[in-house]
């Protein structure tokens, strides 16, 4: 739950500061309802008990159906940093049979159970690419202590990114107009 309230807050950072959101909430966004499935996808995947290796294959799937997302949204201020972090993680579960390796160190850190069933990460014996896994931790006690990974900090940057495009502050008002009469 940590990289979605870190998206969350960056959606919201501009509001936060005082900045209307303009350009990302003015956007035409193209092909939405495959962000929405594939958040949908990864909560499945994650929470419900699945046979065999239907788990993993569907992890790896939803990372290819964020990427159509990405592709038609291409155009879009911060989308290719997202692209970046959802690519480095993707190719990483993919290469390591459906789940993103953890650094020990940091699964330790977070206070983490690493017996569970299905988890999209977790400690490997012998991880491909360990460096692009969970590789930093959100420690416990903090909320929300988890582990994170180079394309978790690619994917919330461009996020913020998408949000601060095109903002202005709040207060703005519209220019009066001497000489013009309401009654």
């Amino acid at each position: 739950m940590l990289l979605p309230a870190v998206c969350a807050l960056a959606l919201l950072s501009p509001l936060l500061a005082g900045r209307w959101a303009a350009g990302l909430l003015v956007h035409r966004w193209r092909w939405s309802v495959l962000i929405w499935a594939t958040l949908m996808l990864q909560v499945v995947v994650v929470e419900v008990p699945m046979p065999g290796t239907l788990a993993p294959i569907l992890h790896v799937a939803t990372y290819l159906v964020a990427l159509g997302f990405i592709w038609a949204n291409r155009s879009v201020p911060g989308v290719l940093v997202i692209a970046a972090g959802v690519a480095t993680n993707g190719i990483t579960i993919a290469v390591n049979g459906g789940v993103l390796p953890a650094s020990p160190g940091a699964v330790v850190a977070a206070g983490l159970d690493a017996h569970l069933v299905f988890s999209n990460s977790a400690v490997l014996p012998s991880p491909l690419l360990p460096w692009l896994g969970d590789v930093f931790a959100w420690p416990a006690p903090l909320p929300l202590a988890n582990t994170y990974s180079v394309g978790d900090v690619l994917i919330a940057l461009g996020i913020l990114l998408a949000a601060w495009t095109g903002t202005r502050p709040l207060s703005t008002r519209l220019p009066s107009r001497r000489g013009t009469s309401t009654s």
